[in-house]
């Protein structure tokens, strides 16, 4: 793993988080506490601020960036899948994204959403609260109720529970 100061910034980086080997965090970004960063994940704030929230987890071989003054900003409890591409937008707390997604600038991602894997979120896009969005580009395939809350906030307990596992394996390293 790699914490780079860039441009005045150095990440800021809470309480019991993972960030796994691989990894590079550089710039303007924050993770808050209990959150984890999987193998090979890029963070780069190196043109705008990067906020990832509490218990959130980031998987393997994500790319996070942002455009100047187009920041990212991801809320609390939420799962990035493997292999996702998320770029200037934002992300509300108790939310899913499957593995292989592409999140374009200025697309607002409301609490309880569901995006498939591999869908596409164009530029500008708003994602209601809970409701599924799907395809390339994606659009609105149906809506959820809030007991999608339990299934999601499980999503991010599991991963919150394996990178305790990780950081007691690893805490003398």
């Amino acid at each position: 793993m790699k914490i780079l100061s860039f441009n005045g910034f150095t990440p800021v980086i809470k309480e019991n988080v993972f960030i796994a080997d691989g990894c590079i965090i550089t710039g303007n970004a924050v993770i808050e506490k209990n959150a984890s960063v999987w193998f090979n994940t890029v963070l780069r704030a190196d043109m705008d601020k990067i906020s990832i929230g509490e218990n959130t987890n980031i998987q393997d071989n994500s790319v996070l960036h942002c455009d100047e003054n187009t920041p990212l900003s991801i809320g609390s409890n939420v799962t990035i899948g493997h292999n996702c591409v998320v770029h200037g937008c934002t992300i509300e707390g108790n939310v899913l994204i499957g593995m292989g997604s592409v999140i374009m600038n200025n697309a607002v991602i409301k609490q309880g959403s569901v995006i498939a894997a591999g869908s596409v979120i164009l530029e500008n896009t708003d994602v209601p609260e809970f409701c599924v969005f799907a395809g390339t580009p994606a659009k609105k395939k149906k809506d959820l109720d809030e007991s999608v809350l339990e299934l999601i906030k499980k999503s991010a307990a599991h991963y919150t529970d394996l990178k305790n596992k990780y950081l007691e394996i690893y805490k003398n390293e």
